[in-house]
């Protein structure tokens, strides 16, 4: 039976926070050759192969199809993989690794705050200087999207080999497009983030790459995987809300369903009502409960929360069916 091949990260914050996310999955990472091995499986789900990888490497075995799975930062896959809805796709955004790709340019320009005024600077500069601005970064092709995208066009990239938020100061680039995740390092030099100059808000993401050679026996693997990752995500957001029916009406329960967004996975025929519901919207259905005179509700967390839909497996295979 052959193999379903993983690309995760190899050290630091992502690959302990995938290690994580798996974990919550009931799987354990596992590396076959020591702590330093870059090879590794995925106990409690046979026929899987880790392939332990940096961020951008993994980026770049998508695209060229050499692992099935990956995970890695959207910054990276739109960076990197050229007509990236083409040859993958996200499955499933895993809640760390947040961080935007962003427009700053210098505190000092205090007339510039939006994309169009950074065209009127672009324009003003190349006429009086003879030369176009500079934009020191990482992210050749999502800067030249957006840029497209407002329309401007007098500007040039400069390539930033250390740190990009130091190029405006140490003269080499005018503004810049780099990656934060507070934006502190950014006013610790002097800049700022334009108000519309939010090109990406980047996190980790499950990825499928289209490009790889997929099998029945791959396609089995991925589905019992995706089955557990839509269990995690559909439960990442809710709670589970237990009372008592005594003192709720039919119109109380429906007021909840229709105007607060509640579930009734279990419908409301037993002695108790269960209600699952959005973790933002808990303490309004809960002081709602209240004034029902509902005397004991109870509040959980969710693991996981399985249902029938096998629509995104089953587009998937459909996608794959006609490469």
């Amino acid at each position: 039976m052959s193999n379903l091949i993983i690309a995760i990260p190899s050290k630091g914050r992502l690959q302990e926070n995938t290690q994580a996310f798996f974990e919550k999955l009931g799987l354990k990472l596992k590396r076959t050759q020591g702590a330093r091995g870059y090879r590794g499986t995925l106990e409690g789900l046979d026929n899987v192969e880790i392939a332990f990888l940096s961020a951008s490497e993994i980026a770049k075995a998508l695209d060229e199809g050499h692992v099935h799975l990956g995970v890695t930062g959207e910054d990276l896959l739109r960076e990197n993989i050229l007509n990236a809805d083409e040859k993958i796709e996200i499955l499933n955004p895993l809640g760390f690794g947040h961080a935007n790709v962003i427009v700053a340019v210098p505190q000092s320009w205090i007339d510039v705050n939006v994309m169009q005024d950074l065209d009127e600077v672009a324009n003003r500069f190349r006429d009086d200087h003879g030369r176009r601005l500079r934009i020191a970064t990482k992210y050749n092709n999502l800067t030249a999207n957006f840029f497209a995208d407002h329309g401007i066009e007098n500007y040039r990239l400069v390539a930033s080999a250390g740190a990009t938020e130091g190029a405006p100061a140490a003269g080499s680039a005018e503004l810049i497009v780099d990656i934060t995740s507070t934006g502190s390092t950014l006013a610790a030099n002097n800049l700022k983030i334009l108000s519309d100059g939010v090109i990406l808000r980047s996190q980790a993401n499950l990825t499928l790459s289209y490009t790889a050679d997929w099998d029945d026996d791959q396609l089995l693997v991925l589905e019992k995987l995706l089955n557990l990752t839509a269990a995690e995500q559909s439960a990442r957001q809710k709670q589970e809300i237990n009372c008592a029916l005594d003192g709720l009406s039919a119109a109380n329960i429906k007021h909840m369903v229709d105007n607060m967004g509640c579930v009734l996975p279990f419908g409301d025929k037993a002695d108790r009502l269960t209600l699952v519901a959005d973790k933002s919207r808990v303490f309004e259905v809960v002081d709602y409960l209240k004034s029902c005179q509902v005397d004991y509700i109870s509040v959980s967390d969710l693991k996981y929360i399985f249902n029938a839909d096998q629509q995104q497996f089953a587009q998937i295979k459909q996608r794959l069916s006609t490469k």
